[in-house]
């Protein structure tokens, strides 16, 4: 590949990159990052771009797409992540995206699952970057929003940098400009999800010599990171930090990023505040029939480390799985902590 590939990147992608801003992400992660759940994180950021779980095109297709793609205004700025390897089927998904007011579409080619495997998609695409461009090309030819692609380092034994390097520039000819780089292979047989997001080695590394060779491109980097300070300093070599785990179990970590890392005031606000300000959606959700574990499940890490916060945690895992559990489980279990 010549360098003029490799640094292939248009003013209006890129002028669409600078508009929504990668800086830092919140992960799409499977049973967590539901929209109950990225309600609750915007309370804590107004900048941080948050994605969904996965959405198969399969499922947009043969299923409910209106409850699969059903959201709150108040979560953007947020993305949708599809897997799928069918480009037609993908940009079918891709309109329906579209249309329900998502602001970016994300292709997972990352996912190691054996169940999202045995549909021939995930991370088990990376052994396949030409069908992935012609993915990425089908959707971007069907809709307006950016189209970008998070990945890993490699798969099994084709991990070498020449082939990761590869892989990010047949898609990027594609027109993808924005590449979420999990700095882990995935090996697709012997180990887990879960194993497979903690065994293999972390290769920060190989993510900032895909920004070296890729200048023009827009590089984010995802995995392992657990403190700002960690996420901040990842922006050196790369354009963007995602985190996954950590904001999920530790919520109020992202109090702090508009100040860290969009020019924002330092927020004064409270864990405490954060949750009031969940709880009118909480009400409106509870008058809708939603169950309030399906809400409260997300927020139990709100107080880690803090006084009460066992003590929170506790009565809301006792108490908001019941039928009639109402807004007054949450404000019992806020009364520890208060």
């Amino acid at each position: 590949m010549n360098s003029a590939n490799k640094q292939l990147c248009n003013s209006e992608t890129a002028n669409t990159a600078a508009t929504l801003s990668h800086r830092f992400c919140v992960a799409p992660m499977m049973d967590w990052t539901d929209r109950h759940d990225r309600v609750f994180l915007r309370q804590l950021s107004k900048h941080a771009l948050l994605y969904t779980e996965m959405v198969t095109s399969a499922a947009l297709k043969h299923g409910d797409a209106q409850y699969l793609l059903q959201h709150s205004p108040n979560e953007h700025p947020v993305a949708l992540q599809l897997g799928g390897s069918n480009p037609v089927e993908l940009a079918e998904a891709a309109v329906l995206a579209e249309q329900a007011g998502y602001d970016e579409i994300n292709l997972n080619v990352g996912c190691p699952s054996d169940r999202v495997q045995s549909g021939a998609f995930g991370a088990c695409l990376m052994a396949e970057p030409e069908l992935v461009a012609r993915c990425i090309n089908s959707m971007r030819s069907s809709v307006s929003l950016p189209v970008t692609v998070k990945c890993r380092i490699g798969i099994d034994d084709r991990d070498s940098q020449e082939e990761l390097e590869d892989f990010i520039g047949t898609v990027a000819d594609a027109g993808c400009n924005t590449f979420i780089v999990h700095a882990r292979k995935a090996i697709l047989s012997g180990l887990s999800p879960k194993e497979n997001r903690e065994i293999p080695p972390l290769k920060y590394a190989s993510v900032f010599a895909v920004k070296r060779a890729f200048p023009t491109l827009s590089i984010i980097i995802n995995g392992g990171i657990k403190t700002l300070q960690d996420a901040e300093s990842l922006l050196e070599n790369t354009d963007g930090v995602m985190l996954g785990r950590e904001a999920y179990q530790n919520p109020f970590i992202l109090n702090e990023v508009d100040a860290t890392f969009f020019g924002a005031a330092t927020s004064t606000q409270t864990r405490t505040e954060g949750l009031q300000k969940f709880i009118p959606y909480v009400e409106l959700e509870l008058e809708r029939g939603t169950p309030l574990h399906y809400m409260t499940r997300h927020i139990l890490g709100l107080y880690k480390g803090q006084k009460g916060g066992k003590q929170f945690r506790r009565h809301l895992s006792e108490n908001s799985y019941s039928k009639t559990a109402g807004i007054d489980v949450l404000l019992d279990a806020i009364s520890y902590v208060d």
